[in-house]
């Protein structure tokens, strides 16, 4: 048999050399242990949260995905930013003094008593009015002209019931987005309510502007008192309920077709 000739021998390729430029070496940096600094990566997915930090963000989700009942989805109708602006600009009208100007107060009463002067018996101040117990008996003898309730207070079963008794005895009610916002107005960390019993005349007019919008807003509405919340699913779920969807839908156009 005649010989195969041999195969050619392959062609080396040569490297090229790159050449370094003198001016700008490379530094190539080395990020292991004991090299260069690593650059900042948002570690937050990694980090082991506090218990109560998990526990809010997990009662957060099951808010979202489980379907909530009309008596606390009515919560999450809160005024929105111009309306809470013009209603706070009232509430801090009507701020009640704090433990410091009323000490300061009663300590220039008694000097001026111990000096023999008379002492004028004054109106008590018009102030905003506090507290769940407070509150209530002034919506019950119909005293309270406004009440505001804030959104957030846990657990939700000390102020669940109470727009219903507004709307029953017929006074006017808001709900604020902050507890600690309300707190803030009568010097406290938090509060649940806020009644004004009245105002001056200068700021009569905008109390009856604001008392006809939530009246409006809250008291006549039988709609948001009657509307479910939750039932928000993830991502994912969304997606793959989508999907699925899709192919129930193709499903019927093939059976449409025979």
């Amino acid at each position: 048999m005649p010989k195969k000739a041999a195969p050619e021998a392959s062609k080396k390729k040569e490297k090229k050399e790159k050449k370094s430029d003198p001016l700008f070496q490379s530094t190539p940096r080395n990020f292991r242990v004991g090299g260069n600094i690593r650059p900042k990566r948002d570690l937050s997915r990694f980090v082991k949260w506090p218990r109560y930090v998990r526990l809010q963000r997990q009662k957060k989700i099951l808010q979202q995905r489980l379907k909530v009942p009309p008596a606390l989805n009515q919560f999450n109708n809160t005024l929105d930013k111009n309306q809470t602006a013009e209603l706070f600009k009232l509430l801090m009208k009507y701020q009640p003094e704090d433990s410091a100007t009323k000490s300061e107060r009663i300590k220039e009463a008694a000097e001026a008593k111990a000096q023999g002067a008379e002492i004028e018996s004054s109106k008590a101040p018009i102030v905003c009015k506090f507290g769940l117990k407070h509150v209530t008996y002034l919506v019950e003898s119909k005293k309270a002209k406004l009440v505001c309730i804030a959104s957030d207070v846990d657990p939700i079963e000390l102020v669940v019931w109470l727009p219903a008794l507004c709307k029953k005895m017929d006074v006017p009610y808001c709900i604020v987005k902050n507890k600690s916002r309300l707190g803030w107005v009568v010097h406290q960390k938090t509060t649940a309510v806020i009644a004004l019993t009245g105002v001056k005349k200068e700021d009569q007019h905008t109390l009856e502007t604001l008392r006809s919008n939530f009246h409006s807003q809250y008291n006549e509405n039988v709609q948001a008192s009657r509307k479910w919340g939750g039932g928000i699913m993830g991502l994912k779920t969304q997606a793959k309920l989508e999907k699925r969807e899709k192919l129930i839908q193709a499903e019927i156009l093939k059976k449409a077709q025979y």
